[in-house]
């Protein structure tokens, strides 16, 4: 089971729960030096901006059994 978001929820569950976490501090980063262009009557850069997710393993998932 995976969740999402990491939440300081995530390592009160038993077992720990596996997460996606978003690099919240460099989204918010980023839409702060938008709105500050916006703001300023600047143009603002139109393409998509993507983040790169990181998958925190914990106890609720494990390697898959062979055989």
């Amino acid at each position: 089971m995976v969740g999402f978001d990491d939440s300081a929820f995530m390592n009160c569950t038993e077992p720990p729960l596996t997460t996606v976490r978003q690099p919240i501090e460099a989204m918010g980063r980023a839409a702060v030096e938008i709105l500050t262009l916006q703001i300023a009557g600047s143009a603002v850069p139109s393409e998509e901006l993507l983040f790169e997710p990181e998958l925190v393993v914990r106890g609720s998932t494990a390697q898959a059994a062979r055989g």
